[in-house]
Order: structure tokens, then C-alpha cells, then sequence
């Protein structure tokens, strides 16, 4: 069987990642989205599916933005393990998006080979402007699907992948 795939396309990229719209709240280089599922959606609906797999044959660009926030949904939910309301996720997924982290070119960024280094100093800050933009919605849109609205409790068949490694990879260090 093979994984899942982005059906969509983007004009732009920076680093290897596609400039995708985003339907977003939150300020960032990403275009406005139009209310058609984003790449945030499709994310979350192919993580279950394509966590499972130990290898990923890039198509598109936009590819490159589906893995980033498969790994990332991955450190989403091993956060929300250890929180015990939608609002402590909510709380913990707001820190680790903003949290500093690794972008492509950087010594500790786990998938440099699957992506470019940035040319300048510009391409640097835009690469990490859109991926916090990226990880502030997609934290966002996780806690609402993660979190039972009747119990206020994380839901088993969302946190039983927290410990699933897509690719064997992992956007934390080891022993985080």
C-alpha cells in the first residue's frame, strides 16, 4: 500500500517547501487560504495512514510540508500526553510551537538531506516564520480533534501514535 500523498500544488517554495495557503488566524508568509481543506487538513487526515511508514517518496514540494507536519503532529501528541485538559494542551502546544526549533540547514534539523539550506539570512527567517505559522495552527487544530469535548480527556485513538516514528524520524532531540 502505498502512503498518501499532497494533491496540493504551490506557485512558490522556500528551502525545498512549498508555500502553501494556509486557513489561518495566525500571521505568517503563507497566502490566505480560500476555506478548501489546506494542507493542515490533509495532514491530520493521512497521519493514522502514513505514520506507519519507514520511507516516503517525495512528489511535490508540497510533500515536504506533509512530512514536516506529520513529525510535528508526532510531538503534538507526545506533549498531550502528559495534559490533562484541552486547555493545559491547548497552553503546551501555544510553548512548543513558539519554542525555538530547527529549521532546514542546521546542524540538529533532522531531515537536512530531504530539504535545502536557506541562501540568506531573509530566507532563514522566512523558512522559520512559516513553520511557526504552520506548528501555531497545526497545535491548534490537533487539541480540537485530540480532546473529547464531553470528558475533556485526550482521546486513546489519537494518543496511541505519540509513540510512532514516521520515516524512523523525529523532530526532538533524543531524550526529549
Amino acid at each position: 500500500m502505498p502512503a498518501y500523498h499532497s494533491a496540493l500544488q504551490a506557485q512558490t517554495s522556500v528551502c525545498k517547501l512549498a508555500l502553501l495557503p494556509l486557513n489561518t488566524k495566525f500571521k505568517g508568509p503563507a497566502p490566505p487560504g480560500d476555506g478548501n481543506p489546506d494542507i493542515i487538513d490533509e495532514s491530520m487526515s493521512y497521519f493514522k495512514a502514513n505514520v506507519f511508514f519507514r520511507t516516503y517518496e517525495i512528489k511535490s514540494e508540497a510533500d515536504r510540508v506533509l512530512i514536516y507536519i506529520t513529525l510535528y503532529i508526532t510531538e503534538c501528541l507526545k506533549k498531550l500526553q502528559r495534559c490533562t485538559s484541552k486547555v493545559n494542551g491547548k497552553k503546551d502546544l501555544i510553548s512548543l510551537a513558539i519554542a525555538n526549533f530547527d529549521i532546514p540547514g542546521e546542524p540538529r534539523f533532522p531531515l537536512n538531506a530531504m530539504y535545502q539550506k536557506p541562501s540568506n539570512k531573509n530566507e532563514a527567517d522566512q523558512v522559520r516564520s512559516y513553520l511557526t505559522q504552520i506548528r501555531q495552527e497545526t497545535g491548534q487544530r490537533l487539541v480540537e480533534k485530540v480532546f473529547d469535548p464531553a470528558t475533556d480527556k485526550p482521546s486513546k485513538w489519537w494518543m496511541c501514535f505519540a509513540k510512532r516514528k514516521f520515516m524512523e524520524k523525529s523532530l526532538s532531540a533524543p531524550g526529549q
